[in-house]
């Protein structure tokens, strides 16, 4: 099932259109892949049937998110031996089968933790890298943009699931069981088609008529490092940290949106599953905005500004009881937990060049599963309100690394122009 090859006498105006076919089908698998942001939903049922407290239910999430981290490193590299088809299509399998197979675990949580959360999680690893390493090549001329659209549909992803997982899994519907039945089959199959839609883009691909302007000429690394070079900067490690801290925060109120918004407002699981909704949807309009935001401002800037936000958004929800107010909030933090996700391979594929950014990028999602294991364990350990003012702490010292990374970058920069002979 390896990709078509591209030759490059094909058609750049057919390939130009093409890109977008492909483009669309890597948001409708994103939107699969991304149902897991709606574990919330879950989490009552699961502590009621498997008969578990709020950290052993909620470590789940954990696993499913530490294993896709792990993961996605092997992803990026797979893919590009084997081609984009495969490697999705064997993701979009293993998560299917795990979700599937979760309905026959209760009240055995360790059974959960292994198939939804690790085969679950090693198939959103696979599948997640995928589009990204592929629409980087596809799309020079949009590389923002392209990598913001690509991880738009994973934010989008529990807009659509947790609306419909609530009902299901009320027990005079389907109940938890049979609902994780239910989604794995739908899961498998949307990603396995999509993945058909797949190839790798020909060689040094550029659009038709496409030259670079003098903002994308400056921020396009001068070559393209192999993941040991990279791992060699210490720029790699300080965009590492970057992801892991504003993953920390988002996922931190992902993880208990619901019970959260409960215990907050006063309100029914019904209602509370809304916040789950906007947080989804600000997710993937964040991934979208915030990237396509760095192709102008620059992406030190656009994360510079997405911790300034959080910084103030978590203090305030600390403070609020008001359902409102809590949703234009969370609303916020689900904007800028995505604009991570949307802005990074793009940074990446900047700072270390496209041709490896997948297997680069890949590895540095292990600061994905960092913050899904801090963030989720930080909230569920103590107080809501008191982690949330603990997470706006984060936040200030998180704001000082993008400008860590201009700083760098000049003087890297200087080392270069200093290395450089002196014409005679």
């Amino acid at each position: 099932m390896s990709s078509i090859p591209v030759n490059r006498t094909t058609s750049d105006n057919s390939a130009s259109m093409n890109r977008w076919f492909i483009a669309i089908a890597a948001v409708f698998m994103q939107i699969a892949l991304g149902a897991v942001y709606g574990w919330s939903v879950f989490l009552n049922s699961v502590m009621a049937d498997y008969h578990v407290d709020k950290p052993a239910a909620n470590l789940t999430f954990t696993i499913t998110i530490i294993a896709l981290g792990v993961t996605a490193g092997f992803g990026g590299f797979l893919q590009a031996r084997f081609g984009p088809r495969a490697i999705a299509t064997a993701g979009g399998i293993l998560y299917g089968v795990g979700v599937f197979l979760a309905g026959f675990t209760a009240p055995n949580i360790a059974m959960l933790y292994i198939t939804y959360g690790i085969i679950g999680g090693i198939g959103l690893g696979l599948a997640y890298i995928v589009p990204l390493a592929m629409l980087i090549k596809w799309f020079p001329d949009r590389r923002g943009f392209i990598t913001g659209l690509a991880v738009a549909g994973f934010g989008l992803g529990a807009t659509v699931m947790s609306p419909i997982a609530t009902e299901l899994i009320k027990p005079q519907n389907l109940g938890l069981a049979r609902t994780f039945n239910y989604l794995g089959i739908a899961y498998l199959v949307i990603v396995v088609v999509a993945a058909q839609f797949y190839r790798k883009a020909p060689d040094n691909y550029t659009p038709p008529g496409w030259k670079p302007n003098p903002t994308q000429q400056t921020s396009q690394a001068a070559r393209n490092f192999s993941l040991k070079e990279a791992l060699l900067t210490p720029r790699w490690y300080v965009l590492w940290l970057i992801l892991a801290l504003n993953v920390t925060a988002g996922a931190a109120l992902i993880s208990v949106a619901s019970p959260l918004a409960q215990n907050f407002a006063q309100v029914d699981a019904s209602t509370a599953a809304v916040i789950v909704v906007t947080i989804s949807i600000f997710n993937g309009i964040g991934r979208l905005f915030w990237a396509w935001l760095s192709d102008f401002i620059g992406r030190p800037y656009t994360f510079l500004a997405i911790f300034v936000v959080q910084i103030v958004v978590f203090f305030i929800m600390s403070q609020v009881s008001n359902f409102a107010l809590l949703l234009a909030l969370a609303a916020l933090v689900g904007l800028c937990y995505g604009g991570g996700f949307g802005t990074m391979p793009a940074f990446a594929a900047d700072f270390f060049g496209p041709k490896n950014s997948g297997t680069i990028y890949g590895v540095m999602l292990t600061a994905w599963s960092a913050g899904a294991a801090v963030g989720p364990i930080l909230i569920a350990s103590m107080n809501y309100r008191t982690a949330l003012v603990i997470i706006a702490v984060i936040m200030v010292v998180s704001a000082a690394l993008p400008l860590l990374t201009r700083f760098l970058i000049n003087r890297e920069q200087a080392l270069d122009e200093k290395a450089r002979p002196v014409a005679s």
